[in-house]
């Protein structure tokens, strides 16, 4: 690629001889939507019910669609200006420079790093409705949750496939995916369809329990939904090795997360319609014992493997954007150097994916207990991230009023609106004592190891 001429100004982000684009548009597409649609959801609902009731956890996951899809606008803009690995991490640097492109890139990569650390032993948790076995023996607890050493060392291998696969090439990466995420569409279409033919309103309504304050719960769940929501700025991130024009990549970016949305929203809502919600609520493995309680044996199989496949296209596809915000930050020496070595065979970050193993092990040993440590702390990071697009947007359009990509916002406000409000989420979770806080004081200490490690990298990085 040329380099990017701004206003006589000669852009810093180039496309260097670096990642090669290999990454096909129903590949990105995959990658996008895919990176979303998880497996927690599926189960946790169960949990998630009991704790919000059925509209707690719907309505506020539809809230958060909103807000993504309003974000979204702000990174679809910008990945067909800066078609460049790394994403928020370049928009952040072109609009406020080093520190903006650090405190974007480090926000983000820790909402990537909290649901990569949730899969490590959820992964074997799903496996052991299978086969019982995992989650016996030795074990440790955590939060009150005990973690077999099995259900550990099975999570850790499956962690090592998914590196594999990641260190070998983005062309096979976006290859399983495209597989999983069409078997996924595939099942989950089906859910839908018996859910809704099979079920009644009344099952879903009244969606709250009696005394329940309604705004309240809604608004606490728009948290962990922001979690479960995040995934699709993996477009931005890879968009360096993605074959499709850059014109055409804003548009996919807005595409996946409505996919996504909308695939969360009917599997849940289905889920709900089939079976009394409050039954539900009652039971360990969500979606999957509702069909089954309703005499859909196989529909219950069918959506554990849609849990398995959600896992698997989640941690693909998480596990190869975090990699690239490490490199970006690395190339644009915000990081140490070493950590932007391009594999010369596989035209990988090899040394940031090697890091990204690193970080995700070093967390995913807490296991089950930390689920809503994970959630609440990555819904924070995803809130701030987005929220910073939104300015990091605001910010180029004013540096540099000529520069226009493949897709252009007509009305600014609408991803400005979107960005604010993420910024006024994530303020309200830090405020200790309200409805929407981090638990204290675990997840505010997490959240303060994050920023001394951020604050040591970026120092090292400079020296």
């Amino acid at each position: 690629m040329m380099f990017k001429v701004v206003l006589g100004k000669v852009g810093l982000f180039m496309a260097q001889n670096g990642l090669k684009p290999s990454i096909s548009t129903l590949g990105i597409i995959s990658l996008g939507s895919g990176g979303v649609i998880g497996s927690s959801w599926i189960y946790t609902n169960s949990q998630f019910f009991h704790q919000y009731g059925a509209g707690g956890e719907i309505f506020g996951l539809l809230a958060a669609s909103v807000l993504a899809i309003l974000v979204s606008l702000s990174f679809a803009e910008l990945s067909t200006v800066y078609p460049k690995a790394g994403g928020e991490v370049v928009y952040g640097y072109e609009a406020f420079g080093e520190k903006g492109g650090m405190f974007a890139g480090w926000a983000l990569l820790g909402s990537y790093l909290s649901a990569l650390a949730f899969y490590v032993t959820a992964s074997s948790m799903l496996l052991s409705q299978i086969i019982p076995q995992i989650a016996t023996g030795p074990a440790y607890s955590f939060a009150g949750m005990k973690v077999h050493y099995t259900e550990l060392a099975l999570g850790v291998l499956i962690t090592l496939f998914i590196f594999a696969i990641n260190y070998r090439g983005a062309t096979l990466t976006s290859n399983v995916q495209i597989v999983l995420f069409i078997l996924l569409v595939i099942i989950g279409v089906v859910l839908v369809v018996v859910g809704f033919s099979h079920g009644k309103p009344s099952n879903f309504w009244p969606a709250f329990y009696d005394g329940q304050s309604k705004t309240p719960e809604i608004f606490r769940f728009i948290l962990p939904a922001m979690t479960f929501l995040t995934g699709w700025e993996s477009i931005g991130v890879m968009a360096e090795e993605v074959k499709t024009p850059a014109r055409k990549i804003g548009r996919i970016v807005v595409i996946a997360i409505m996919i996504a949305a909308a695939y969360y929203l009917l599997v849940l809502l289905a889920s709900a319609w089939i079976h009394p919600w409050q039954s539900t609520a009652k039971m360990e493995m969500g979606t999957i014992d509702a069909f089954k309680a309703e005499g859909f044996p196989l529909l219950g199989t069918a959506a554990f493997v849609v849990s398995f496949l959600g896992l698997g296209t989640s941690f693909l596809a998480l596990f190869s954007a975090a990699p690239r915000l490490i490199y970006s930050l690395a190339e644009q020496k915000i990081l140490p150097q070493y950590f932007a070595k391009v594999h010369p065979k596989y035209g990988t970050p090899s040394r940031a994916i090697v890091m990204t193993l690193v970080l995700v092990l070093s967390l995913g040993w807490l296991g089950k207990g930390a689920l809503t440590y994970f959630l609440d702390i990555g819904g924070f990071l995803t809130a701030l991230a987005w929220g910073i697009n939104a300015f990091n947007l605001w910010a180029i359009r004013r540096k540099y009023p000529e520069l226009k990509g493949g897709f252009r916002n007509k009305h600014l406000w609408l991803p400005i609106l979107g960005g604010v409000i993420a910024i006024l989420i994530a303020v309200a979770t830090l405020i200790p004592g309200t409805g929407v806080s981090l638990v204290w004081p675990y997840e505010y200490v997490i959240l303060g190891i994050w920023i001394v490690i951020g604050l040591i990298s970026y120092f090292a990085g400079r020296k």
